[in-house]
């Protein structure tokens, strides 16, 4: 008889365990060469002959000590939801340090399979481990695994079915070590007081709840504290033994547990479980050395930023021709709307609101995704970690904290990115003060939603140098991103840094299918946000900019302008005349009254409205019509921009009749695009990402202040470029 059989997946961050979560169950699920890629909860399915298998891949964490969202969430699964089997991924290669979680579950009482991942790797190194004799000392089974070639995933499943038979029905039974003289009468007056009075039994084994108050567990000792009164008693206890470790050791409990647990795995791996197989095991490894260069004091962050500026050139030299195709095939879509429909309201939103806001966003698919192959290879790699590790210094002198670094690249801070799932990078960081200070300085970043606008601005006024002028945006939007950060850390968001610890991965040669898989999803999510956001933000924007129609009498007036030329065009057809110039003054004719309903519409008065606050920026009502729709989207500005200037066709690249307006425009100045480029760069982020900010920061108040501050910010940078510009 089949039945669900519920297991739970743990790992320490990097040791493979979200792959072997895609290799089991098939899913797309992203994974990074990069600590703490995986934050949140995630399930799948699979089979194991008539059993089905329920999996949960939990956070990667070190510990399940309540330091971190992960470990807290990655505990409270284990604890509440009692899965059937709890599979631990180790890195082979490190399983000292990888065995203290499994420890931990062992302690809570959780029926484990270990599951020794990267065994290729270890044996590369030179070691050879007894799994025999590993699975006979903790007593759980243990599986050889490559999960990134899929190599031994079937006998980890069926170990896992067996587990989960053996261990139906029996209560789980928590694994007990000796912390030594000092802290094992404190654990067993704890344990006696918790059993005795119930204090959170019901969830946890009552050794496990001692030794997290002797670990100054906060959760636990809130929860403690919410149940029952015998939390004080507890909490004196604790009390009187640090003040004991701390007189005589000058340590704390913490600590000593920490220790004991490693000679406790220590005691477990020297009883021949790891031998070395030949005397240059100990070599230093090919990772070392090449860290010796990519991360050296002055060549590191030379290669590094010459990655990030060779990343542009391939993007733009590769994908030229695919953008192209993609702006030929939307360009055709609306010739063939164009000509097949007639003249109306339908057909002004399909061309207008549809096709033209719609295809100028998916016309840069292929650049988006040549970007985010780039980017995958460099965090599958390994690189991306040594990234935050080069950055970590510079960071922690703005106030940031290393592990910030992913954040900024994943917003933007190589081109291409996004916010919203930067943001939601942020989630790995421990300080409170520090992630806040993230959420609000990401989003500078050069999205993949400002390239538009930044490639028809560069394309008008820098043609020659746009690889070079593309790059030092980049290094614009970080520079502003670490001085506000400095400013927020010493002002409104002030708090003491957290060190930086990361675990540096070895290097890796990405597998074809993870870096397809990893470019396909985030290319994908780019384009369902075309296809649903952007184009309902298009069409509320084509709407805003339709109505109300002129007064019947301007109305009137302009088609009188018309008739009289339309009447001079016939009489010059019909006596051989040229009638270029009349059909130049028709069109003109046409593009006033295109301006004059624009500037007519709400949308219009909007941006009228908005002048007498914009112009010492240098931004007109047309440049604040696009800027408000921004708010919303960045993509849509360029395609608002090209409605605004009275056009058909709003090609975001190679937009040649919006970019000869553009340079035509006396409004126009190399000052002022360059404050318009920055304005875009820095004012307040779309509205998807703020209601990310909202879920990472817990209200909107945080949220609120990333569209103020940000835009108060852009505005001042705006006005003192053109400023500056006026007076040189």
């Amino acid at each position: 008889m089949s039945k669900e059989i519920k297991v739970a997946l743990a790992g320490n961050p990097n040791s493979g365990k979200t792959t072997a979560f895609n290799a089991i169950t098939g899913a797309r699920q992203h994974v990074g060469n990069y600590p703490g890629i995986t934050v949140d909860k995630k399930e799948g399915f699979t089979s194991v002959g008539e059993n089905k298998i329920h999996l949960i891949d939990l956070p990667g964490t070190y510990s399940l000590t309540a330091y971190t969202m992960e470990e807290i969430v990655a505990r409270n699964v284990v604890a509440d939801q009692r899965p059937d089997v709890v599979i631990d991924v180790l890195n082979a290669g490190a399983l000292e340090r990888n065995l203290y979680l499994a420890i931990q579950l062992m302690e809570m009482g959780a029926p484990l399979v270990l599951a020794l991942n990267m065994m290729d790797e270890a044996n590369k190194q030179g070691m050879k481990i007894d799994l025999a004799k590993l699975s006979e000392l903790l007593n759980v089974p243990v599986v050889e695994t490559v999960a990134r070639t899929g190599d031994g995933i079937p006998s980890l499943m069926e170990a896992t079915v067996k587990c989960a038979a053996e261990n139906q029905g029996k209560k789980w039974e928590p694994l007990s070590i000796s912390y030594g003289p000092d802290l094992d009468p404190a654990l067993d007056k704890l344990i006696a007081l918790i059993e005795e009075n119930n204090v959170l039994t019901d969830r946890y084994p009552a050794r496990w709840t001692a030794i997290k108050y002797l670990e100054s567990d906060d959760e636990i000792i809130q929860l403690g504290r919410e149940m029952h009164p015998v939390s004080a008693e507890l909490e004196e206890i604790v009390k009187d033994v640090s003040k004991h470790l701390e007189s005589t050791l000058a340590t704390y409990p913490e600590a000593v547990i920490a220790d004991y647990r490693y000679g406790f795995i220590t005691s477990i791996i020297r009883q021949g479980v790891v031998t070395r197989l030949d005397a240059t095991a100990d070599r230093v490894a090919l990772s070392d050395k090449i860290d010796r260069v990519v991360t050296h004091r002055f060549l590191g962050p030379l290669i590094m930023f010459g990655i990030m500026y060779l990343i542009y050139q391939i993007t733009f030299t590769f994908s030229e021709t695919p953008v192209g195709w993609f702006e030929n095939f939307f360009g055709w879509l609306g010739g063939i709307v164009d000509a097949n429909m007639s003249e109306g309201l339908l057909k002004s939103l399909i061309v207008s609101g549809v096709i033209d806001g719609v295809g100028g966003v998916m016309g840069f698919v292929p650049l988006i995704m040549f970007m985010f192959l780039q980017i995958a290879l460099l965090e599958d790699s390994g690189y991306m970690a040594r990234v935050a590790y080069m950055l970590d210094r510079v960071f922690r002198f703005f106030g940031l904290h290393g592990c910030s670094v992913m954040p900024f690249i994943v917003s933007g801070g190589i081109a291409g990115g996004c916010a919203v799932p930067g943001v939601m990078a942020a989630r790995t960081l421990r300080s409170p003060k520090e992630k806040l200070a993230t959420l609000i300085t990401a989003p500078f970043m050069a999205c993949g939603a400002k390239l538009p606008v930044f490639l028809l601005f560069v394309g008008i006024f820098f043609k020659e140098h746009q690889a070079m002028v593309m790059f030092l945006i980049t290094m614009v939007a970080w520079a502003c991103a670490l001085i506000v950060s400095k400013i927020l850390r010493n002002t409104v968001i002030k708090g003491e840094s957290t060190p930086f610890v990361m675990e540096l991965p070895p290097y890796r040669f990405p597998t074809m299918r993870g870096l397809f898989i990893h470019t396909w999803e985030r290319t994908w999510q780019y384009i369902k946000k075309a296809g649903t956001v952007i184009l309902a933000i298009s069409i509320l924007i084509w709407a805003a900019m339709t109505f109300p129609n002129l007064p019947a009498d301007q109305v009137a007036a302009f088609d009188a302008q018309k008739t009289v030329v339309q009447e001079q065009i016939d009489s010059a057809n019909a006596s051989g005349a040229p009638a270029a110039e009349l059909e130049e003054k028709l069109a003109m004719i046409e593009n006033d009254e295109a301006e004059a309903t624009l500037k007519n519409s709400y949308a219009g008065s909007i941006g009228v409205a908005l002048e007498p606050v914009m112009r010492p920026a240098g931004f007109d009502w047309r440049t604040n019509i696009a800027l408000v729709g921004g708010f919303a989207a960045k993509e849509v500005i360029v395609s608002t921009l090209g409605t605004a200037y009275s056009l058909g066709d709003v090609d975001p690249e190679d937009a040649a009749p919006l970019a000869e307006r553009i340079a035509q425009d006396p409004n126009w100045t190399p000052s002022t695009a360059i404050a318009f480029l920055l304005f875009v760069l820095l004012y307040a982020p779309c509205f998807v990402t703020v209601v990310a900010i909202k879920q990472e920061a817990g209200s909107w108040k945080w949220a609120l202040f990333s569209v103020v501050f940000n835009t108060g910010l852009a505005y001042i940078v705006a006005v003192a470029v053109v400023q500056i510009g006026k007076l040189l």
